[in-house]
Order: C-alpha cells, then sequence, then structure tokens
C-alpha cells in the first residue's frame, strides 16, 4: 500500500513538473509578454493543487496547462517568407511609420499613397527596399483603387496578397457636433468609412485566394464616445462594426479580420496651421446665424485649443501600433481587436460596461470643464429665459 502511495505520489509531482515545463518553452517562443489573466490562472492552479484531492488538483492543473500551451501556440509568428501587404495612407503618420517597419521586417511592401509625386512618398522609395512599391491610390477614388488592384496583381502574379491594411483617414476639425458642417461628416465618411469598405471590397479576392489577413485601423474614439469627434467618431464607429460583420462571414473562406483601435498617437492627422483656420472660416461661413449667436464666435474659435491638447497628450511612438499591426497579420491566431496606446483599452471597457452616467462624468473630468462656454450659456438670465 505504502508503495502504492509513493508511485501515486511521484506521478502527482511528475506531471505538474512536465507541464511546466512544456509551457514554459512554448512562453519563451511566444513574442508576446504572458496577460495578466494566465498569471491569476496560474495562481488558482496553484491554490487548486494544495486544497484539492490530488486527482482532482491534477486534473484541472492540467486543463489550465492545456490552455495556456493553445494561447501561446497561437501567438506564435508565422514567417516572413516576403508575404505581400497592402497599406493605405502611406505618406505620413502612422502609415508611413508602418510601410517602413514591414518593409524593415522583410515583407513585400504595397503602399499607397494620396499623392505619388509627394514628399511622403518619395522618402518611401529612398529609404526603403526595392521590395516596396509606391502606389497612387486615393481611397475616395474607386478609379485609383481599381488601378492599384491590377498593379498588385500584375505584380504578385499567383503569388497571393497577404494582408490589407486600411490605415487611410482623416480626423476633421473637432468641435461640438452641432457645428460641424454636413461637408465635414460627408468627407470623413468618404475617407474614413466608404474608403475602407472600397478597398476591402476591391481586394478580397486576394485575400480568400492566400486565407489572409484584413486589418482595419480605427480608433479609441469609435469604440468609447469622446465630445468634439462626433463626425470622426462616428466613421471609426462604423469600421469597428464593419470588421466584426466581416469576420464572421469571411471566416469560413479563412480570412481572419483585425480591427485596430489606437490611443493618442500623434500622427498628423489633425493637419496643419493653415488647414485649421480653413476648417474655421467654413464652420463659421456655413452656421445659420441663430446657431453661430448662441455658441459665439469666440467659442468656435477656441475649439482649436482642444487640437493642442490632442497633441499634447498624443504620444509619438508609433512603437505599440506597429507591434500589434504585425502580431495582428502575422500571428498563427490574431486577437480580433487591439487597443494599443495609453490607457486605450481602459476607456473602451468604461464605455461598454459602466453605466452612461458614470462615463460621461469621467469624460467631462478628462477632458476638463474650466474651457470656454457657449456665448449663450455664459449669460446669467439664459436658464431663465429658456424655462
Amino acid at each position: 500500500m505504502s508503495t502504492f502511495f509513493s508511485e501515486t505520489a511521484w506521478i502527482c509531482l511528475a506531471i505538474p513538473m512536465v507541464l511546466c515545463g512544456t509551457v514554459l518553452c512554448k512562453y519563451k517562443k511566444s513574442p508576446r509578454p504572458v496577460p495578466s489573466w494566465m498569471v491569476c490562472l496560474a495562481g488558482l492552479c496553484a491554490v487548486c493543487l494544495l486544497v484539492l484531492s490530488p486527482w482532482w488538483g491534477l486534473i484541472l492543473f492540467s486543463l489550465s496547462c492545456f490552455l495556456m500551451y493553445t494561447y501561446l501556440s497561437g501567438q506564435e509568428l508565422l514567417p516572413v517568407d516576403q508575404k505581400a501587404v497592402l497599406v493605405t495612407g502611406g505618406d505620413c503618420g502612422l502609415g508611413h511609420a508602418l510601410c517602413k517597419y514591414l518593409d524593415e521586417l522583410g515583407f513585400t511592401v504595397f503602399a499607397g499613397v494620396l499623392n505619388e509625386n509627394g514628399p511622403g512618398a518619395a522618402e518611401l522609395r529612398r529609404s526603403c527596399s526595392p521590395r516596396l512599391s509606391v502606389l497612387q491610390m486615393d481611397v475616395t477614388n474607386p478609379v485609383q483603387i481599381k488601378d492599384a488592384y491590377s498593379k498588385v496583381v500584375a505584380t504578385l502574379q499567383d503569388r497571393g496578397l497577404w494582408a490589407v491594411i486600411n490605415n487611410a483617414g482623416v480626423l476633421g476639425f473637432p468641435c461640438d457636433g452641432e457645428l460641424i458642417p454636413m461637408t465635414d461628416y460627408k468627407q470623413c465618411m468618404a475617407v474614413n468609412f466608404f474608403g475602407t469598405v472600397e478597398v476591402t471590397k476591391t481586394f478580397l479576392p486576394l485575400l480568400r485566394k492566400s486565407k489572409g489577413r484584413l486589418v482595419n485601423v480605427s480608433s479609441m474614439g469609435g469604440g468609447a464616445p469622446m465630445a468634439k469627434l462626433a463626425s470622426y467618431g462616428s466613421t471609426k464607429a462604423a469600421v469597428i462594426m464593419f470588421s466584426s460583420v466581416m469576420r464572421i462571414e469571411l471566416s469560413k473562406w479563412g480570412v481572419k479580420v483585425v480591427s485596430i483601435q489606437p490611443g493618442g498617437f500623434r500622427t498628423g492627422i489633425a493637419g496643419s496651421s493653415d488647414k485649421w483656420e480653413k476648417l474655421e472660416k467654413n464652420i463659421l461661413e456655413q452656421l445659420p446665424r441663430e446657431v453661430q449667436e448662441d455658441y459665439g464666435q469666440d467659442y468656435i474659435l477656441a475649439q482649436r485649443n482642444f487640437l493642442h491638447l490632442i497633441n499634447l497628450r498624443a504620444s509619438t511612438d508609433f512603437s505599440p501600433v506597429l507591434r500589434d499591426i504585425q502580431h495582428a497579420i502575422s500571428a498563427k491566431s490574431p486577437f480580433t481587436f487591439y487597443t494599443p496606446g495609453k490607457a486605450a483599452y481602459m476607456w473602451v471597457c468604461f464605455a461598454s460596461f459602466l453605466p452612461a452616467g458614470i462615463y460621461d462624468y469621467l469624460t467631462e473630468r478628462n477632458i476638463g470643464k474650466n474651457g470656454p462656454m457657449p456665448r449663450a450659456l455664459s449669460m446669467p438670465n439664459y436658464e431663465k429665459k429658456a424655462t
């Protein structure tokens, strides 16, 4: 009997050691850090081994090791093998940095740009390898998109396109939704949403052939409502929903669809001071007199301070976004969405799970209550007049 128990004890010790060694070997090969849920699971398993009977503890521990091993196996990166990827919005900002990053990793990059004769395109040709090709592709121009498709097919022939990364986007002028002209709403939707859809539909036959990846760059503002971003946030929310639907529909073709929801990064999407002045003038010219009187010209012109605030808080280090996109196109089992950037995941969770009143309070605290007030709200008799 004692021999039986000693053998049982050795088995209970040997199996966890073998399983732990297997998981640790797989962890060393994983390109990403262990998430917090895996740390909690490991701690829970340790408690189970101490509290439960040996056999039940061993069963639960073995199950948890299997889950960890499966997760880590999915995080292994596939070989680059000069896989071909298309990136839109490669002129500047994140798209420009992404084209360079993927080229350095050994991918064959097709950089879609708004102006193939511009400085951004010239910089890509100068600094990147011959694997990178610059394509004239305004995502609001179906003719240019189809022409880019023909060039990609001619270049790749039977190799196939591994990934499409829809990155091109515009911000517009952040201000109250009532003040944003309809032309700005339509422009944001044309570039951020319809451009993404048009490029996706055009290049999907190549992705279905390669069983590759569709990566759509949305925004934290598409998952968490932010004041001043009515036009931009609405289009990015549409991109998130489009990605979710396409993920379900394309799974039967073996195509994986990923949504990237970055936080604040200084990408240059806000534009220059000259562009701000033009947008301000456009707002003032199109506002009805009653609306302009209620808000006041000083309030409208002060909205530029929000753009400065965005730039001050935004990070200039694109590496979190670049690494997540690399993981999205290279991992055996990419995540369905990524939220790179400081507090991006936290705000998306707040918007999803907190009561609306609490979330609104937190966003007001984050943006600050000391900003300018519309002229009508600054008048002492406004509330009496309204009632």
